[in-house]
Order: C-alpha cells, then sequence, then structure tokens
C-alpha cells in the first residue's frame, strides 16, 4: 500500500527572482523548442526597437557568433548606470535580474513599447549560460556579466572611456542547452525574416544580421518607404490592378494607425495587422475598424458614381477584399491583447480611431483617383457574381443529399464511427491505390476516398468554378463544413484529412494541389491541425523470414550495412501505392501503430501565403527562381 504523504507548510516552495523563470520557462517564452530559443533574441531586439521608436536609436546590428551566441547592438541612449533606490542595485542589474523592471510602465521612458512585459532581458538572462552587456553612456563605458542562470560575477563598473556622443547598449548571450534541449542553433532565414519585417514597420531604421558561422553571410535592411515597400514585397510576384500602393497615417489620443493596400489580379486577400510590431495573427479592433470602412466606402462611393445601380445587392467585405494586400500598423501606449494565443487586439477604442484614418484617406483617395477607382470597384462587382454563382453551385454540397449520392457512386467508403474525433478520411491517388485502401482500412474509423485525376488548381480560380470541379465538391460534401461563409468547423466529420499518394512527382503535385485547396477555401482545417501527409515506403527488404520496409535510398543503405557482408536481401521498390497489396499498405502506411503521418501546420500565415501564391500561381519565375536557389536541398526523383 502506498504511503500516505503529509503536505505541510514544508511543502510550499517560494521561487525568488530568476529561479522561478527556469522553473517554468514556458511561461515566459513560450516554448523552450527552436520557437523558443528564437524569442530570447526578439526579447532583446524589441529593447532596441523601443529605443528606435522613442526616437532614440537609427541603427541596430544583430550577430550570430560562432558557437551560436547572439550579440545585440544599437545606438541608443545606452540603458541608466545609477543606483535604483527600489532595489539598492544598479539600475542595469536591475533590469536584468528582476521580473516586470523596466522603462515601460509609465514614467515618460517610452511612448509606446512592443515588450510590455517587463521580463524580456531579465528572462534572456535567466535562461542563459552566461550573458554580458556593455553601455556607452556620458562618455563613459560600463560593464557587467552574468552567469548559470542570471546570476552576477560582479556589480556593474565603468571599464573605460568613449566618445562624448557615443551611446548605445550590447548585450551578448549564450542561450542555456540545460533549458533548451531541443536546439540552440539560430536559424538565419528565421532571423532575417523578422529582422526584415522589423525594418519594415518601423521606417528609417537600418538593422543588420550578420552570420559569423559562415562567411560573408550578411543582411542589412532599411525601409524609408516603410510599410508601402512592405507591400510593394508582398506584391513582388503578383500583378496589382492600380499601379501605386495606397497609404494613410494618422494618429488620435496618443494612437498611431498606418494602413499600406494595393489590389492585385488574384482572388485571395492578404491582410496583415500589427501592433507595437507585433503580428497580431488574429486580428482584433484596428482591423475590425478598417474592414469596416472599407466595406463601407467602397458600396457608397460606388453608389455615388453610379457603377453601382440603386437596386443592385451591396458590396460585402468579402467581395471588396478579393485580391487585396493591405498591412495596418497601430502603435498604442497601452495596448490589451486578447484570444488564444493573445495575438489579437482587444482596445475598443482603436475601433473608431482605424476606421476614422482609413475612411478619410480612402474617401480622399478615390474621389482623387476615379480610374483606378472604377478598376477596384469592377473588381469587387465581378467578386460579388461570382459569390452569387459559388452560392447556387454549393447546394450541390448539402451534406444531406449529397453525401448519400456520393456513397452511392462509390466514391466515398466511408467509416462507420460518428464520432469525428476518432474518424479519418484517406485521399488517395486513382481507383487502384483507392481499392487497396478499401481493403486495408479499418472500416469503423477510417475513411477511402480516391481521387480522379488531378483535382484544379484553386490559385488559379474564384470559389464558383472550384465548385464546378466534381473531386472537389465530393470532398467538400465528405469533410460536411460546408465552404465560403457557411463554413463550420464544428461539422468537420473527420479530425484526420490524411493525403495520401504516390511517393513520385504526380504525387507530390496532387498534394501541393489539395494544400492549396484546403489552405485557400479550408484554412481553419489546416490551421486546427487536422491535416496530414501519409508517408509510404519506397522499399520492402525481404531476408531469411524478415521483412522491413524503408522509406528512402539512404535507409535501404543504412538496413544493408547491418547485414552479413554475402547477404543477398530481395528488394522490391514501390513504384505506386497501386503496386503494394493491401496487407502491404495496411502494415506500412494505414495502421496506426505502425504509420507515420506529417502533421500540416501553419508556422507562419504570411509566408505560407507567399509560398502559395510564387508556386502554384501564374508567374513562372517565382518558381525557376527557387528551384535555381534551393535546388541542390533536394534529392534526385525517379520519374
Amino acid at each position: 500500500m502506498e504511503e500516505k504523504r503529509h503536505y505541510d507548510d514544508s511543502d510550499i516552495q517560494v521561487l525568488e527572482g530568476l529561479e522561478a523563470v527556469r522553473k517554468r520557462p514556458g511561461m515566459y517564452i513560450g516554448t523552450t523548442s527552436e520557437k523558443g530559443l528564437h524569442h530570447l533574441v526578439w526579447e532583446i531586439v524589441d529593447n532596441a526597437i523601443d529605443e528606435a521608436l522613442a526616437g532614440y536609436c537609427d541603427d541596430i546590428e544583430v550577430v550570430v557568433g560562432k558557437g551560436n551566441t547572439i550579440t545585440v547592438k544599437d545606438d541608443g541612449r545606452g540603458m541608466p548606470t545609477g543606483v535604483n533606490q527600489k532595489t539598492g542595485l544598479s539600475t542595469v542589474e536591475t533590469i536584468f535580474t528582476v521580473l516586470h523592471a523596466g522603462g515601460k510602465f509609465g514614467g515618460g521612458g517610452y511612448k509606446v513599447s512592443g515588450g510590455l512585459h517587463g521580463v524580456g532581458a531579465s528572462v534572456v538572462n535567466a535562461l542563459s549560460t552566461w550573458l554580458e552587456v556593455t553601455i556607452y553612456r556620458e562618455g563613459k563605458i560600463y560593464y557587467q556579466k552574468f552567469e548559470n542562470g542570471g546570476h552576477p560575477v560582479e556589480p556593474l563598473k565603468e571599464i573605460g572611456t568613449c566618445e562624448e556622443n557615443r551611446t548605445g547598449t550590447t548585450v551578448t548571450f549564450k542561450a542555456d542547452p540545460e533549458i533548451f534541449t531541443e536546439t540552440t542553433v539560430y536559424n538565419y532565414d528565421t532571423l532575417a525574416k523578422r529582422l526584415q519585417e522589423l525594418a519594415f514597420l518601423n521606417k528609417g531604421i537600418r538593422i543588420v544580421l550578420i552570420d559569423e558561422r559562415e562567411e560573408d553571410k550578411k543582411d542589412e535592411f532599411l525601409y524609408n518607404g516603410g510599410i508601402i515597400e512592405y507591400v510593394n514585397m508582398l506584391n513582388k510576384n503578383k500583378t496589382p490592378i492600380h499601379k501605386d500602393v495606397i497609404y494613410f497615417e494618422g494618429s488620435e489620443d496618443g494612437i498611431e494607425l498606418e494602413i499600406a493596400m494595393q489590389y492585385n489580379d488574384s482572388y485571395n486577400s492578404n491582410i496583415y495587422s500589427f501592433t507595437n510590431n507585433i503580428n497580431t495573427y488574429e486580428g482584433g479592433t484596428h482591423e475590425d475598424g478598417v474592414k469596416r470602412s472599407l466595406t463601407r466606402i467602397i458600396n457608397n462611393y460606388a453608389k455615388n458614381a453610379k457603377l453601382l445601380k440603386e437596386n443592385d445587392e451591396a458590396l460585402t467585405g468579402e467581395d471588396v477584399r478579393e485580391g487585396l494586400t493591405m498591412i495596418i500598423s497601430c502603435k498604442h501606449p497601452n495596448p490589451q491583447f486578447e484570444g488564444q494565443t493573445k495575438t489579437k487586439l482587444g482596445n475598443a477604442e482603436v475601433r473608431k480611431i482605424a476606421d476614422d484614418v482609413f475612411s478619410e484617406g480612402f474617401e480622399r483617395f478615390l474621389m482623387e483617383n476615379p480610374e483606378e477607382a472604377k478598376i477596384i470597384i469592377d473588381k469587387a462587382s465581378t467578386a460579388a457574381r461570382a459569390r452569387m454563382a459559388a452560392k447556387k453551385a454549393r447546394e450541390l454540397t448539402r451534406r444531406k443529399t449529397a453525401l448519400d449520392s456520393i456513397n452511392t457512386l462509390g466514391k466515398l467508403a466511408d467509416c462507420t464511427s460518428k464520432d469525428a474525433s476518432i474518424s479519418e478520411i484517406f485521399i488517395v491517388e486513382g481507383d487502384s491505390a483507392g481499392g487497396n485502401a478499401k481493403s486495408a482500412r479499418i472500416p469503423k474509423t477510417q475513411a477511402i476516398l480516391p481521387l480522379r485525376g488531378k483535382i484544379l488548381n484553386v490559385e488559379k480560380a474564384r470559389l464558383d468554378r472550384a465548385l464546378s470541379n466534381e473531386e472537389i465538391r465530393t470532398m467538400i460534401t465528405a469533410f460536411g463544413t460546408g465552404i465560403g461563409d457557411e463554413f463550420d468547423i464544428e461539422k468537420l466529420r473527420y479530425h484526420k484529412i490524411i493525403i495520401m499518394t504516390d511517393a513520385d512527382v504526380d504525387g507530390s503535385h496532387i498534394q501541393i494541389l489539395l494544400l492549396t485547396l484546403f489552405y485557400r477555401f479550408f484554412r481553419p482545417i489546416v490551421e486546427g491541425g487536422y491535416v496530414y501527409v501519409a508517408q509510404p515506403p519506397l522499399f520492402r527488404i525481404t531476408y531469411g523470414k524478415n521483412t522491413t520496409y524503408v522509406q528512402t535510398e539512404e535507409e535501404l543503405e543504412e538496413y544493408r550495412s547491418t547485414l552479413p557482408a554475402n547477404a543477398k536481401p530481395i528488394v522490391n521498390r514501390f513504384k505506386g501505392l497501386g503496386e503494394m497489396d493491401a496487407e502491404d499498405l495496411r502494415d506500412t502506411t494505414m495502421h496506426i501503430d505502425n504509420r507515420i503521418l506529417r502533421r500540416v501546420t501553419v508556422e507562419d500565415a504570411m509566408e505560407a501565403d507567399k509560398i502559395i501564391s510564387d508556386f502554384m500561381g501564374d508567374d513562372v519565375f517565382p518558381r525557376k527562381q527557387y528551384i535555381e536557389e534551393h535546388g541542390h536541398e533536394f534529392n534526385e526523383l525517379d520519374v
């Protein structure tokens, strides 16, 4: 019998200072994976950006050292070096060792700030093997070092003099491998992308990234046009329908708004909002205000200019946003975030301010540019006609009538379970593979839907045309969620949607077409983690009474190296799922205990949009450029 434990005063632990951060790092940086590792960099860079927002910093430099150290230099005012009255420590030591200590809680040090929690520098210190800070201020140089999770080696000391006009702060740290057990290696592309984004959002600030792990690896980001240049970059491989990016800015009660926008000839809208440089993925009041204003202003102008008839149905938000690329940047002295990931702006007063700033600017633009106004409204009107056509076509996908028909036609071999949490659907390539999959499946929980040929590339089609494609209609019906403005994730009939195609070029193309469809028209199922890609083996190896399956040629050679020198195993290469018998398919790819599935996730919606547009759009150049730059990373494919 297990001994009962006493619960008394001695069981209550008090974690002081940075000890609490090391004990529960996820509470402060979200995760200790690669994402959390890079979060340390953002915390220190944010401090430099805050100096820039306050008007005291023009240049920021980030250096990745050979040992995966990080150095962040700025030419701001330099941290205060006197004694902090509340802690009795130097202000520098207070900033780096006391949680919720900083210049961002009032007192006029900063007008706006991206890092409002006051834990940035101290958390980085707590999660580092060592950290050094050097300060240039009032003609003097100060230095302090911390080790073993934020413990000061000695107090802040003056180590020299500098030119009177030289100011700034340099922080260097080494992430603690005891905390970041997954990796302590920084990804250059991840760093470059975020630093470029910060440069776009803060015009006139130069940000330099240097990687000392590779010779001559360096990027410099400086955008005097700010978010105008950001929209230009996002539309780089698209075809704008009007020449210049439309830009407005305004402020009220200390809240600043910038909006840049341009329409292109695609059928998707890409609206990205930020508050104090934080990407508000879930939107919020600043985005709501702009969207509301956009719909109202376009409808009013269209009616007044007789571009819409009196009896015409009003254009919807979906209509007026088709083909729109927009950046909304809000700088707020006291932002309140909400939503599941705390990336949704909740300040109610911002909705009206955003509406006012956008209304004034966009109304003026339409009045002053009637030709471009007509082009924009023509596109929205065409989108409206397509929306109404799609509404009629959507009637064909109603589950109550259509699900029985696709079962009857033999397309869908449905599972018997009605519990979506244990149900999964395999979307397979062709009737042959579909037949094997139907024989190999577990009928209670596994549904099989064979596709006949390649589906439509929806990157080049509106919803109405997509709904005329029989294969797409069948998937919509099988999923049960509906599509467009009727989409309801709660009605999803399978919590695993598994793409299962051949391991060849055609199979990869079908995967890309399906992922494009899901991302453009069923994005919540991708963002919710319901989409998977099966990993069928490429080889079956039989040696004696043992059968082994491997996915790559490298794994095949590795397996061969474990056999006796004179062994002659029988190696079968599967050219497609149709060549596998039902037993092979079940044991390797479908059985829950043996299979390998890759979950499709969206880490960065902006990057996902760009990749899909580049790879699946009309312009050939982005695909060619990507292949030229990254072709060496891919293994040769047997075609």
